[in-house]
């Protein structure tokens, strides 16, 4: 019996008011793997990740996180999700340690266990001397690096994140997705996260193809390459959007 992926997204459609921002999309996430949602500003990724998180609900279709319906069963599917958004939510004024603790309180820890898992999660991502600190002293990559530490307090299987590394230099994007793709090798984690940056996606990642609403390509990063005969994900994108089947969601008939 095949394995239940981590996330499956089947047949969804969106729409606000006469706009439609997702058409039909449907792909899944491998357990384990570590997924980019690739597509240009407006390509529908934040929408996408405001359902899957169940921020409001889809017009058409099903989302399943390890098999649990989004919709009908919403507790247990999100209890399995860690989310990082793409807007910063720490409160500037509290500690690192305090702003993970009040994170834990909302997920049922607390005590030794939400210290314990605190400075475990802190360490994972190199903020072990941190905890202590305000977050408004932190930098940007640091204060993204304890979004995506808060994220995984309650040891969630997959890791879902929006545009993590928007307005960061190129050091701190590095940085942290060197993180993501350590934590997916060494703890079997799942992540999905959403870029327009192409230069963040390495052969080895799964990659999503959104564009305009449609999914245009799914599959690993060196085998989208190969099929579209590029040199490499760049000139692979290109091709992809420029297809006259990558025709605009949103167009009128």
């Amino acid at each position: 019996m095949a394995c239940e992926p981590a996330l499956s997204i089947e047949h969804v459609t969106h729409a606000y008011g006469e706009r439609i921002a997702l058409d039909n999309v449907s792909f899944t996430v491998a357990r384990g793997t570590c997924t980019a949602l690739l597509g240009l500003n407006g390509a529908g990724k934040t929408t996408l990740f405001s359902l899957v998180t169940r921020l409001f609900a889809a017009g058409r279709g099903r989302i399943s996180v390890l098999g649990f319906d989004i919709n009908r069963d919403p507790g247990e599917a999100l209890r399995r999700l860690g989310v990082v958004f793409q807007a910063r939510t720490l409160d500037l004024d509290l500690s690192v340690a305090q702003n993970l603790r009040y994170h834990a309180a909302l997920h049922g820890l607390g005590g030794y266990e939400a210290k314990a898992r605190a400075a475990e999660v802190l360490s994972r991502m190199d903020l072990a001397g941190r905890a202590g600190e305000k977050a408004r002293n932190l930098s940007g990559g640091q204060m993204r690096r304890v979004e995506i530490a808060r994220a995984l307090l309650h040891a969630p299987p997959i890791l879902v994140l929006d545009e993590p590394t928007v307005g960061l230099d190129i050091n701190a994007r590095a940085a942290i997705l060197r993180h993501l793709r350590e934590l997916v090798a060494q703890t079997g984690l799942t992540v999905l996260w959403a870029t327009h940056l192409l230069d963040e996606v390495e052969l080895a990642d799964e990659i999503v193809v959104l564009h305009k609403g449609r999914i245009l390509a799914t599959g690993s990063a060196q085998g989208v390459i190969a099929a579209q005969e590029a040199k490499d994900i760049a000139e692979a994108f290109t091709a992809l959007i420029a297809e006259p089947s990558a025709t605009s969601a949103e167009s009128p008939p």
